[in-house]
């Protein structure tokens, strides 16, 4: 199973660049917006070293943030014949 999580990052202000770095580097996290009060929208994704879950818990940790938001949750199942991405079933 594949997770993509759509989250909001809010920094402490003064904290936003610092925040912006850090995030940067995270694999598996995409920064796709920043506001001007110091928010950013990011996109997570599992990798093979840590499950989306897990790299949400670190944005946590990040030194300025304030919260993290979980705002969107798709997942979807690999097929394990071919590798090949099958929409979830609905439940």
């Amino acid at each position: 199973m594949t997770n993509i999580c759509g989250c909001l990052v809010h920094a402490a202000p003064g904290k936003g660049e610092s925040v912006r770095a850090a995030t940067a580097e995270m694999a598996g996290v995409e920064i796709h917006a920043v506001t001007e009060d110091e928010r950013l929208v990011v996109v997570v994704e599992d990798t093979p070293a840590a499950r989306a879950s897990e790299q949400i818990m670190a944005l946590h940790q990040i030194p300025g943030v304030m919260s993290v938001t979980l705002t969107y949750h798709h997942f979807e199942d690999l097929d394990e014949d071919d590798g090949r991405k099958r929409p979830a079933a609905a439940h």
